[in-house]
């Protein structure tokens, strides 16, 4: 069965999480030819290890923080925050608090 994602014109609550951040999963909430949304659910402890986007990634950060290692450096995050990433930057994430973010993915045309 496939994942539903918002159709054209559909209205999408990416307003924070509160108590239910706890047990909330990542979500892809828009897919489409050129952009990808996901709500990216960072329990506190979780590491996603050093990796690559498919585009251009504009990262923001909805609740919580996490550690954020990109371009040789790694920095906090946290509620109202967001960075952008090129096409290939290899980064990784730490949930330092429960957190989620929102990630913006610009994928190149095929």
């Amino acid at each position: 069965m496939a994942i539903p994602h918002a159709k054209p014109g559909e209205v999408v609550d990416v307003r924070p999480l509160g108590a239910a951040l706890a047990s909330a999963q990542t979500k892809t909430l828009v897919r489409a030819e050129q952009v990808e949304v996901i709500r990216l659910a960072v329990p506190a402890g979780k590491e996603i290890e050093e990796h690559k986007a498919k585009g251009g990634t504009v990262v923001q950060c909805l609740e919580g923080r996490v550690a954020f290692t990109a371009f040789g450096q790694t920095q906090s995050l946290e509620a109202g925050t967001l960075l952008y990433l090129p096409t290939g930057e290899p980064h990784s994430v730490k949930g330092v608090e429960n957190a989620s973010l929102l990630l913006t993915i610009l994928l190149p045309k095929h």
